[in-house]
């Protein structure tokens, strides 16, 4: 299982040689290669298991809403990347907040993540 994840880091999330030179950086970077790699399994397993208790076997998360038996976060957040929030400023101050327009099906998702719409909402 170990390291299937860590083929995904380069296939999946794309990481490339990285030249740093001050030890904090590559610290750092390797923390949040590291928290990937912890939250990918954990997304996958909380969707599963909510798949499981609401008795649904496959979603339709594969190119053309072809049904996925497994989900992966890969797909999931695949799911959200056109996702767009925007902010209308003048003079430095929101003047409008032109919300996310979320799918039915990514409220269902996010409903089986136990993840609120409001996460995608504007705070302001």
């Amino acid at each position: 299982m170990i390291e299937e994840r860590f083929e995904q880091i380069k296939s999946v999330h794309e990481i490339a040689p990285v030249f740093l030179k001050d030890e904090g950086r590559i610290e750092a970077l390797f923390t949040v290669y590291f928290l990937a790699l912890l939250l990918q399994p954990l997304i996958e397993r909380e969707l599963r298991l909510a798949m499981d208790r609401e008795g649904i076997e496959d979603l339709p998360l594969y190119p053309e809403q072809r049904p996925c038996t497994h989900p992966t976060t890969e797909q999931v957040l695949r799911l959200f990347s056109l996702v767009e929030r925007h902010r209308l400023l003048r003079e430095g101050r929101t003047v409008q907040v032109f919300e996310a327009a979320l799918t039915d099906f990514q409220r269902q998702v996010l409903s089986l993540l136990g993840m609120s719409e409001q996460a995608f909402r504007s705070k302001n």
